[in-house]
């Protein structure tokens, strides 16, 4: 009986350094409208509940499209502005929505800037959010017995600005 509480500690501990990767520095915005990303955590941001057993790995993006400055705005130049988004991925990590609060009292030129933010976000893909679980055998050995994708949501923040007349874009990436 120690013997399978220290092989399932000993395989918790290898999964658990398994799913957690640190993330990468995300890349300096600049004037020619590179967009850069940095995860943040809300607070009261709620996770999947995962039970003794359960290892989840992925709901990282793969690909990421950076929105386009409005050119009609450009010329203008307005101040920056920013707009949080809520990205709701579906289980096969293809974006299903993107939410933006505020949107129906927006005026013309933030609808400019919304309207940027969803046709980028909407190509974006994520790996899928997997979930394993694993139990032991009666020889104590350790085996995936079921395995489930999950939908997730990222709320993200993207700022435009255009310093020097040219146009920037980054996002902030949080996680509820």
């Amino acid at each position: 009986m120690t013997r399978l509480k220290y092989a399932w500690g000993g395989l918790l501990l290898i999964l658990v350094g398994c799913a957690i990767t640190p993330p990468r520095p995300p890349p300096l915005p600049s004037a020619t409208s590179e967009a850069s990303w940095r995860a943040v955590l809300p607070p009261g941001t709620t996770r999947y509940p995962l039970a003794l057993g359960e290892v989840s790995s992925g709901g990282t993006p793969l690909q990421r499209v950076t929105p386009a400055y409005p050119p009609d705005l450009l010329a203008r130049c307005p101040p920056p502005q920013e707009v949080p988004a809520l990205l709701i991925v579906g289980a096969n990590g293809r974006l299903d929505e993107v939410r933006v609060a505020g949107e129906a009292q927006a005026d013309a030129g933030r609808r400019a800037f919304i309207a940027a933010v969803r046709v980028a976000a909407l190509q974006w893909q994520f790996n899928p959010l997997l979930i394993n679980r694993w139990a032991a055998d009666a020889d104590g050995n350790s085996h995936v017995v079921d395995s489930e994708t999950k939908p997730f949501s990222l709320a993200y923040v993207f700022r435009f600005a255009c310093p020097a007349g040219k146009p920037a874009v980054s996002a902030v990436a949080t996680t509820p």
